[in-house]
C-alpha cells in the first residue's frame, strides 16, 4: 500500500502545536500529521521523511532561529518542500526574510484565524500535489517559474535571483519565446515606470543575473525600436 501523506509541525509549544495539528485533522483527517518540539527532533526527522509540507516556528527553545536553519536544511535535503512559518515575530519584518529563504508563506500569531490558517493551508497543499503531477512535463524546460512568485526562478537548476517586475518580464519573454515582445505589451507587467528605459534596465538584469548561473546565456534579443525576443 502508498504510504500515507506526512507532514510536519514544528513547534515547541505544545498547546500551539495541538491546536495547529487539530485545525489540520480537522480539515485533511487522511494526513499523516509529525509533531516535533526542538530543533533536534526535528532535524533527525527532516533526515529520515520527505513531508508533503512543513509548519514550523522560527524560534524554538532558546534558539531564536532555529526555524532559519530547519529551512535551510529543508532547501538543501528536500528542495521544493513547502513550509508554512507560523511564528509571533512580527510579520512586516519577517515575512520578506521567510520569503527569501524559500518558505512559501508566513502567518503571525494572535493574527490570523482558525479559517485563514485553513485556507492557506489547503492552498499550499494543493499547489504543491499540482506541481508533482506536472513535474515529468517541467523537467524538459530550461527555466522553471512559481507561478505564486514566492519562489526564486531556477534557470537549469540554478537559482536566480531577480526582484519580482523582472520575474514578470522573464515570464513573459520565456512564455513567448520565438516572438517579439513589444514594449507595450511588456509594460503590462511593469507596476511603476511605464517606459522602455526602465524595461531595458530589467531585462538588463535578468541577462546578469542568468548570466551568473549560466555564462554562455545569450537568449534575450533586442529588438529594436520594438522590444525583444525569447531566441531558444
Amino acid at each position: 500500500m502508498p504510504a500515507m501523506p506526512r507532514i510536519a509541525i514544528i513547534e515547541d509549544d505544545r498547546p500551539t502545536s495541538e491546536q495547529l495539528a487539530g485545525w489540520v485533522r480537522a480539515a485533511r483527517p487522511e494526513l499523516q500529521i509529525d509533531q516535533w518540539f526542538d530543533r533536534d527532533s526535528a532535524e533527525a526527522a527532516l533526515e529520515r521523511e520527505r513531508y508533503e509540507l512543513v509548519l514550523l516556528d522560527i524560534e524554538l527553545g532558546h534558539e531564536r532561529h532555529a526555524g532559519v536553519a530547519l529551512i535551510n536544511a529543508i532547501n538543501k535535503r528536500h528542495a521544493g518542500t513547502p513550509v508554512l512559518v507560523v511564528s509571533a515575530m512580527p510579520a512586516a519584518i519577517y515575512r520578506s526574510i521567510m520569503k527569501a529563504l524559500d518558505a512559501w508563506d508566513y502567518l503571525q500569531k494572535t493574527a490570523f484565524s482558525e479559517a485563514e490558517f485553513i485556507e492557506t493551508f489547503l492552498d499550499m497543499l494543493r499547489t504543491a500535489r499540482s506541481r508533482q503531477g506536472s513535474a515529468p512535463a517541467e523537467a524538459a524546460q530550461d527555466l522553471h517559474l512559481d507561478p505564486l512568485w514566492q519562489r526564486s526562478a531556477v534557470w537549469r537548476g540554478q537559482r536566480i535571483n531577480l526582484p519580482l517586475t523582472a520575474q514578470r518580464i522573464l515570464a513573459t519573454l520565456y512564455q513567448k519565446r520565438g516572438q517579439v515582445v513589444a514594449y507595450e505589451e511588456l509594460f503590462e507587467v511593469v507596476k511603476s515606470g511605464r517606459s522602455k528605459d526602465n524595461v531595458r534596465k530589467h531585462v538588463a538584469a535578468i541577462r546578469e543575473a542568468l548570466r551568473d548561473a549560466d555564462p554562455e546565456f545569450d537568449a534575450i534579443e533586442n529588438v529594436p525600436m520594438r522590444g525583444f525576443r525569447w531566441t531558444r
